[in-house]
């Protein structure tokens, strides 16, 4: 996308085409408009039109462009923060809500690929969170306590199984669950916009929302070549947002992550790596993640930017680290290389925001899009649909908070990566 090989990488790659597509032209009505074509937007989008709803979709560059369209594929349950935290950040009521949402979220976005065929390599085989150390296995014992409580298929593997499961002898245990697993996910995100103008959406690329405005009950949105006007708006542009709501990019620290593609592998790599094609990543805060595509690459990342130094310098620590986790990939070269920027807000935790009457949206995803963003998607399209209440959402409505050295912590996260996987390389 934008001729630019390291935005989508891999990715863009293997997804199938995404529906065709124009900008908006003229001076457009609708009941409701959507403003972003990411896995939010998109599921708006599908839900609404399903339910016979007039919707519009505008999107500034082209489907999946942001954060659906690069991240890892991990389609997991629940969110970084501890399950038992969640009440007490949120209350109980939006606490239980919110972690009872998202640990369905993973058989949502697996059903809705299932329902309308999606060609998007949907994996509902799990995941595995790698333990490094005595303390990562505490961690995730923790973790797996807390899940088990409320009823989730988790399970902690000791060492051994682990293993046999990971095909690596790096980890102290792991925490397998059986809710979650890995997608392609820009051809997730195409598979939803191909389902939504299949049920009747009107969605526009090339769309960038310039203004919005409030003219009675309802609101003109202003593009580049157009204008649309509708009577409720939802706002679905989390960490690539730009105008004309600004305030949801100063809430939000970027953190940059990237993968590294190597070649299809052969089978006997495929057999002892990964097994049952579980996604995976690790306890580390610098973290590792790895996975599996269809074709048996495997698609290998970490936290950090493919640009400047950092390109080569996250380059050569990926092929250390590949070569230290499964020595008998030592040598392999990787063929494609992305990267992208994740959402982190201060608490770690999703908002819902109010911009304005009946304009609404949700950001802040924290490297969690995927079911989120499908559940919330859908959600947003309920309360359109006046079938629930802005209570009854899993989330409280919030003010934007923008946080404090924000250039700051970015800098931090872009150079700090870099530094640690230099000294990593070079040790």
């Amino acid at each position: 996308m934008r001729n630019d090989p390291l935005s989508h990488g891999l990715w863009e790659k293997t997804a199938p085409a995404a529906p065709q597509t124009t900008a908006l032209t003229g001076d457009v009505m609708t009941e409701i408009a959507i403003v972003g074509a990411g896995y939010t937007g998109l599921s708006a989008a599908l839900h609404l039109a399903e339910a016979g709803a007039d919707v519009v979709l505008l999107e500034a560059d082209e489907i999946g462009f942001g954060g659906s369209g690069r991240n890892v594929g991990l389609v997991n349950a629940g969110m970084w923060v501890m399950p038992d935290d969640l009440p007490g950040i949120l209350g109980e009521t939006y606490g239980e809500r919110l972690l009872s949402v998202l640990g369905d979220a993973p058989r949502v976005v697996f059903d809705l690929a299932a329902r309308h065929g999606m060609d998007c390599e949907a994996m509902p085989v799990g995941t595995l969170h790698c333990a490094v150390g005595e303390s990562g296995l505490r961690q995730l014992d923790e973790r797996a306590r807390q899940w088990k409580a409320r009823g989730a298929p988790v399970r902690l593997l000791e060492r051994e199984e682990a293993q046999k499961k990971i095909g690596s002898n790096a980890f102290s245990g792991a925490l397998l669950d059986e809710r979650a697993g890995t997608i392609q996910p820009l051809a997730y995100a195409r598979g939803l916009a191909h389902a939504a103008a299949n049920a009747g959406a009107r969605l526009h690329t090339d769309s960038r929302v310039t203004k919005a405005e409030q003219r009675g009950d309802s609101w003109r949105l202003e593009t580049p070549k157009g204008s649309l006007t509708a009577r409720q708006v939802i706002v679905a542009t989390n960490a690539y947002t730009t105008t004309p709501w600004p305030q949801i990019r100063e809430e939000i620290v970027h953190l940059p992550y990237f993968n590294f593609a190597t070649p299809p592998l052969p089978p006997a790599m495929r057999e002892r790596i990964l097994p049952e094609r579980q996604g995976a990543w690790d306890t580390k805060q610098i973290l590792t993640s790895f996975r599996w595509d269809r074709e048996g690459r495997l698609v290998f990342g970490s936290v950090g930017a493919l640009k400047g130094t950092g390109q080569a310098v996250h380059r050569a620590w990926a092929e250390r680290a590949i070569a230290r986790l499964f020595p008998e990939l030592k040598g392999t070269r990787f063929e494609h290389c992305w990267y992208g920027h994740i959402g982190m807000t201060s608490d770690h935790l999703p908002k819902f925001h109010r911009f304005g009457d009946k304009v609404v949206g949700f950001s802040g995803y924290n490297g969690r899009g995927i079911g989120p963003g499908t559940v919330f998607g859908k959600a947003l399209a309920e309360l359109m649909l006046g079938r629930i209440s802005e209570e009854e959402l899993p989330l409280p409505v919030s003010d934007v908070s923008r946080q404090s050295f924000q250039g700051l912590r970015e800098g931090v996260y872009r150079f700090g990566a870099e530094a640690v996987h230099l000294m990593r390389t070079i040790a």
